[in-house]
This record gives C-alpha cells, sequence and structure tokens, in this order.
C-alpha cells in the first residue's frame, strides 16, 4: 500500500500527450480512493437522482458508528461498522463534485467525518463559503483539487465521492483504489458510477472484500494486476 503524500503534480511529455496528470517522484501526494455505494448492475443513483436504496445498508444493522457529526449516526452490522471505523480513521479530507454537495446540502458546513471537504466546481455556489465552514470550494481543476485535498489530509488519505469526479481521476491516472459499497439491488436504470472510462480497459488488483448485512465492501487497487 502505497503511502506517499504529497501537494504538486508534474505533467510529463508522455503524459501530456495521453491526457493523463503524472505525480512528480520527487514530491509526494495522499493516497485517493473513491468510495461510493452502487446498486450491483452498476448505478449510484435512480432515474430521479434518488439515493435512498443503495444507502439503505446505512442503517440495516444494530452496531451504533457515530461521526462527528451527532445527528449522522450509522446502524450497521458488526462487519460493516469494523469497515466504517477503519476507513474513518484512514481518511483525512474529502474531495467531491457539485452534485454531491448540493444533493448533502453541503454536509451544513461540515463533513460528518470531521475532516475538510473540497468540492470541484466551476463557480462557488451562492451564499458560500460560510463562517466557520471546513468546506472549501475550488475552480481552478482537478489537479489543483487534489493538491489542496492531500495538503489538508496530511498523512491520511483523500476520499472521493461523485461519479463524475471519481471518472476524472481515473481517466487522469490519479485514484489509487476504488473502494465499492455493493448492494444488492438492480435498479435498471439511473446514474452509472463508471460511464465509459476514456482510458479503458482499466485494470484493477484483487480485491479485499467485506461482506456486510445489505452489503459487500469491495476495495480495489487501480493499476495492479
Amino acid at each position: 500500500m502505497c503511502r506517499i503524500w504529497a501537494t504538486a503534480f508534474v505533467a510529463r511529455s508522455d503524459a501530456a500527450q495521453s491526457g493523463h496528470a503524472v505525480r512528480d517522484e520527487d514530491t509526494t501526494m495522499a493516497k485517493v480512493i473513491a468510495i461510493m455505494s452502487m446498486s450491483l448492475d452498476g448505478y449510484v443513483a435512480d432515474q430521479s437522482d434518488g439515493v435512498a436504496e443503495v444507502f439503505d445498508w446505512y442503517m440495516a444493522g444494530d452496531v451504533d458508528v457515530p461521526t462527528a457529526a451527532p445527528e449522522w449516526t450509522f446502524h450497521v452490522s458488526a462487519p460493516s461498522a469494523a469497515h466504517l471505523r477503519g476507513l474513518m480513521g484512514e481518511v483525512g479530507a474529502w474531495l467531491t463534485g457539485r452534485r454531491t454537495f448540493e444533493k448533502a446540502g453541503g454536509w451544513e458546513g461540515r463533513h460528518p467525518w470531521g475532516v475538510p471537504a473540497f468540492v470541484l466546481t466551476h463557480e462557488v455556489p451562492q451564499g458560500w463559503p460560510r463562517p466557520d465552514s471546513t468546506v472549501h470550494f475550488v475552480t481552478d481543476g482537478l489537479e489543483s483539487a487534489v493538491a489542496q485535498a492531500s495538503a489538508a489530509a496530511g498523512d491520511r488519505a483523500v476520499g472521493v465521492h461523485g461519479g463524475d469526479t471519481i471518472r476524472q481521476l481515473l481517466d487522469a491516472g490519479l485514484l489509487d483504489e476504488i473502494h465499492v459499497d455493493l448492494v444488492p439491488l438492480l435498479l435498471g436504470s439511473g446514474i452509472p458510477l463508471f460511464g465509459l472510462a476514456r482510458n479503458a480497459p482499466v485494470v484493477l488488483g484483487n480485491p479485499t472484500v467485506v461482506a456486510g448485512m445489505g452489503v459487500t465492501h469491495l476495495r480495489y487497487p487501480v493499476g495492479q494486476a
């Protein structure tokens, strides 16, 4: 597991030609982990952008997992609880897209995991940033967003929410792991997690697997056969 941390990127000539960003070997950067709940047929939301069914597992057990926000306490199975606690200790900052930010109501200014959140967007939404908020907005591109989130994460990882942001990172070669909370549900249609990856096929390594109640947690390293 690569634990090299940093805040800078370089684009080498071959990377520029391929459209991929490349991490400078002389600098360090936080590990970047995509974390999303997904239906068995690959959707993160239904046609109406509803997400309740893919997130039902967060309330499907009898083990409490508190967060930094008192109103956000998960009730999951014991395996999922251990899994979530491990992730909460690992993630030091979040990177999300604008849709995820809007869907979550801006987390009322503070992400429930108690770490800074960086929102990749074209424009800062009206009324933001807010006093005492730990939500930050990045308008100068993907690499800047990853660099800022990496700096905030310190010696921990950057977690990523949002299908479009995850696809951009995957296409840019900036994603280290894909973590899918796979729910036993066929939505049939909706918003896909991956869509069409520009640099497909993308090789993933063998996953670690945690079987919870109403969910299977799969964690794949990217680019490792």
